[in-house]
């Protein structure tokens, strides 16, 4: 296998990594956003951490993936990425971190003492999603790189209005997944609950979808790179979203929460699609741009991952649906005990 088609799969892997910690850890960060609406007892907020509890960490991994994968197959990726945007990468760190003590934290001392830790858990929750969807976005809107990739700007200089827009639509996107997991794990009346939430937040989040979508298009020409694909992708996920509503209109809760996953999944496509065959593009010239090319680790490291790849990846994801089906059932905030309940669906 050549050096440019290893390259070609390794740039598809990292993309696909994104993607599917997104779809996953997607839906923990809007449970856990949700908790303030949702959570108006003890109960109920025992219940909605319960249906994340078992998995979160999981997800999580995915992230650890992503992140590892970018830095053995392309370093320059990883070091000019991390030396722009240090400053967010810190607040992301310090976000999950914390998200981690809270989850370890909050079922143990007084009520006060748990609250504080759930106020906690939905902050780091919310932190998240916004630093991955700045990141994710400014890749493509353009960060001050010279030639050599050094990063010659200032931290606030990937706040631009795109890379904003992207971080709120991700946010949303994630508070609409959220929802949608909860009507799946969670009896009535929080079921309920969790259903009339989906179908308010829906709005703004497709909104926020399609003018994300088109000021993308309209202001990016690497966006636009790729012809009909590059609106096929973002159209994709449009289509998602739409489709996602009427299912859970239809109470068909399942395939609306997977297609809020594949609405996740096309905002980060879309920016992955766009972005190809560049890592990073420059603001300060096209020239400047990053390559996949240039970023690459060189043929034996990517021969070796991939043998790594095709051996281990099957084992991981084996065992992630395994631990999604011992955890399939319902869990009951109604007040039977001060612990969640596992009932039958």
């Amino acid at each position: 296998m050549s050096h440019q088609v290893l390259i070609d799969i390794w740039f598809g892997i990292v993309a696909l990594f994104w993607a599917g910690y997104l779809f996953l850890e997607g839906f923990d960060f809007g449970v856990a956003m949700l908790l303030p609406v949702l959570g108006r007892d003890a109960r109920a907020r025992s219940a909605m951490i319960g249906s994340i509890g078992p998995v979160w960490d999981g997800n999580e991994v995915w992230l650890i993936v992503a992140v590892g994968a970018t830095f053995a197959a392309m370093p320059d990726w990883y070091a000019t990425l991390l030396s722009a945007g240090y400053a967010v990468f810190f607040v992301a760190l310090v976000a999950l971190i914390l998200r981690v003590v809270a989850f370890e934290f909050h079922s143990h001392g007084s009520p006060t003492w748990r609250r504080w830790w759930e106020r906690a858990l939905t902050i780091c929750s919310v932190v998240a999603p916004l630093v991955w969807g700045l990141v994710l976005t400014v890749q493509l809107s353009g960060v001050p790189i010279n030639a050599q990739g050094t990063f010659v700007g200032h931290p606030w200089d990937l706040l631009g209005a795109l890379p904003i827009l992207g971080a709120v639509t991700l946010l949303l996107l994630c508070a609409v997944h959220g929802a949608t997991y909860l009507s799946l794990r969670v009896t009535d009346p929080l079921a309920a609950q969790a259903r009339r939430v989906a179908t308010l937040v829906w709005v703004p989040a497709a909104v926020l979808l399609v003018a994300f979508f088109v000021s993308l298009l309209a202001t990016s020409a690497q966006a636009r790179s790729h012809g009909a694909l590059s609106y096929l992708v973002p159209a994709v996920a449009v289509l998602a979203v739409i489709a996602a509503l009427l299912l859970h209109l239809m109470r068909r809760e399942v395939l609306a929460f997977i297609a809020t996953g594949v609405a996740i999944v096309g905002f980060v496509a879309t920016i992955f699609v766009g972005l190809f065959p560049y890592a990073i593009v420059s603001s300060l010239s096209p020239h400047d741009s990053l390559t996949a090319v240039a970023a690459a680790s060189g043929p034996y490291t990517l021969t070796l991952m991939t043998i790594v790849a095709i051996i281990f990846a099957p084992i991981v994801l084996a065992y992630q649906a395994w631990t999604y089906w011992v955890f399939r059932k319902r869990l009951s905030s109604r007040p039977v005990s001060s612990r969640p309940v596992a009932q039958k669906t």
